[in-house]
């Protein structure tokens, strides 16, 4: 077990820029402030494209089908800015959802609309008439990969038949997988071999049931009948990010598990494996995922492509394990090196009512801990070392965005605090 004073760290918005941190993520601790990259590279591919291709006075309209979940609520801050390419930009967001409080600052125009309906889809998008960009990042969890591939298929199918025969506009559909195209789904992690890493973009797909595999067969079918209608495919590993609501939010799922342990007093123990601990990980922060979609939206040089999205770094879980234990004042943290491996979908039943107590105390945003802690997704991601990817392509094309884990980490940790999602 390890012993530390408390470090209070925050990220000002007079903290120097190293070209770190997003330009554009609004976070609590800083305001808008434009990395490097994004001002200059990605500023000079607006310039080529606002001569090129589209005339000067052009508005883009972007839709973001999972405006809530992770990557779609960084979206919904960056597009809507000033300086954003391609733009200036009016947009549309759908949730499943009613629009939640955190969410309800960013300046877009909210639709509750279940994409697995179809008639729900239809009535709900088929108005759109002035869309110009889709951006899907929303995906729905069900109990077996054949059912993913059915559900995910039909949201993504549902969303582009209302769409296509009514946005005449529409030039160009980003859609967002993830590393499961390469390790293949979460209930054959185990069984199937993967692919060998670094994970390029290139590897074919395997033989197994993916609803990875479905969307972007779906994608290629459907942007296939509409002249000038590019996509893109984005692969990104674990996110960092802010979503209360994500099914796959790990940043937000151990905030949450270190303020119950604040509370109850208890040291801040790793739940994972030895290889988790002491091994690689690579991480995409979500507003890096944002940015590189919107300039796969906006520079032709990307159209048509699938693209690998990390942070361009690696870290370890143990060193990152201080930085968590730090924002919580927990003084006891560490990894039990002799025990049986600790699993947060054992060790945090029957907490709600302790999470009750925290919101209450604190005076928190009203949640329920099942919302705000996917254990499983914990449990798995933390399993072994994390899968390592190759940024080369996306380099390649023209991106060149990257974030500093620990710095993306602590950002998003600072988020979550700063909506009260947390103490």
């Amino acid at each position: 077990m390890k012993q530390m004073n408390i470090v209070s760290r925050s990220l000002k918005s007079d903290t120097p820029s190293d070209g770190n941190h997003s330009g554009f993520g609004l976070r609590p601790t800083e305001g808008a402030k434009m990395s490097w990259w994004w001002a200059g590279a990605i500023g000079a591919a607006k310039k080529r494209i606002d001569e090129e291709v589209a005339p000067k006075s052009h508005q883009s309209v972007g839709l973001i089908l999972g405006v809530t979940g992770i990557v779609g609520n960084s979206l919904a801050e960056i597009l809507p800015l000033s300086d954003t390419p391609g733009g200036p930009w009016k947009v549309y967001g759908v949730a499943r959802r009613p629009r939640p409080p955190w969410n309800a600052d960013h300046p877009i125009e909210y639709i509750q609309c279940d994409l697995s309906d179809e008639s729900d889809a239809l009535a709900k998008l088929s108005p759109l008439a002035d869309v110009t960009h889709v951006f899907y990042v929303t995906w729905a969890n069900r109990s077996s990969e054949l059912e993913n591939c059915r559900v995910n298929g039909a949201m993504l199918r549902n969303a582009l038949n209302a769409l296509l025969p009514n946005a005449p506009n529409l030039r160009h559909v980003c859609l967002q997988t993830g590393n499961k195209h390469y390790v293949g789904p979460f209930e054959t992690f185990g069984k199937v071999t993967p692919h060998e890493q670094p994970f390029t973009e290139d590897l074919p797909r395997l033989d197994v049931p993916n609803f990875y595999y479905t969307l972007e067969d779906i994608l290629f079918e459907e942007t296939s009948k509409k002249d000038d209608l590019s996509w893109s495919v984005h692969r990104p590993p674990f996110i960092f990010g802010f979503s209360p609501y994500s099914l796959m939010n790990l940043v937000g799922s151990l905030c949450v598990y270190a303020a119950i342990c604040k509370h109850e007093g208890v040291p801040l123990m790793f739940p994972g494996t030895k290889d988790a601990w002491d091994g690689f990980s690579v991480a995409g922060d979500a507003d890096l995922i944002a940015e590189q979609q919107i300039w796969a939206a906006v520079d032709p040089y990307s159209w048509n492509e699938a693209f690998n999205c990390s942070n361009g770094d690696v870290f370890k879980w143990k060193h990152f394990w201080k930085v968590l234990a730090e924002q919580f004042g927990i003084e006891e943290y560490g990894f039990n090196e002799n025990g049986e491996r600790l699993r947060l979908t054992e060790a945090m039943k029957g907490k709600a009512r302790v999470w009750e107590e925290i919101v209450k105390e604190n005076q928190l945003h009203e949640t329920k801990l099942e919302e705000v802690g996917p254990w499983w997704f914990v449990d798995l991601m933390l399993d072994g070392a994390g899968f390592l990817d190759s940024m080369n392509k996306s380099k390649e094309h023209g991106f060149l965005g990257f974030r500093n884990s620990k710095n993306s980490f602590l950002c998003w940790i600072d988020k979550v605090k700063g909506y009260k999602i947390v103490p």
